[in-house]
């Protein structure tokens, strides 16, 4: 159970710094006005990060990689939905809440049912 929950959290750490990347450019000027630098700073954290992820989950899951796929979305669809609404003020409605519900659900499946 170990390797699953440090898979899953370097997953939820890897989504995270992508939402950074990625959408930092909305929040803050400095990311906007340096593309290059967002992607040489977060590349390598985040690819690390999803690489020991991946080996972590597919351990546990003896070789399967299917359930570190599911793992891996639904940490990324959970993290955007968090900070999209801190820092963007888009607020959590009843679709993306669903979706969350959804994504929920996909990992149950995959950690429960064996």
């Amino acid at each position: 159970m170990g390797k699953l929950l440090v898979g899953i959290a370097l997953f939820f750490i890897g989504q995270i710094l992508i939402w950074y990347q990625t959408n930092g450019q909305f929040v803050w000027k400095w990311c906007k006005e340096n593309p290059f630098a967002m992607a040489c700073i977060f590349s390598i954290p985040i690819s690390y990060a999803f690489i020991v992820a991946t080996k972590m989950v597919v351990g546990y899951f003896d070789g399967a990689l299917w359930p570190g796929r599911f793992i891996g979305f639904a940490t990324g669809i959970t993290s955007f939905a968090i900070l999209t609404s801190l820092y963007m003020n888009e607020g959590i409605n009843a679709k993306t809440m669903i979706s969350l519900v959804l994504a929920t659900a996909l990992v149950a499946i995959q950690i429960l049912w064996k």
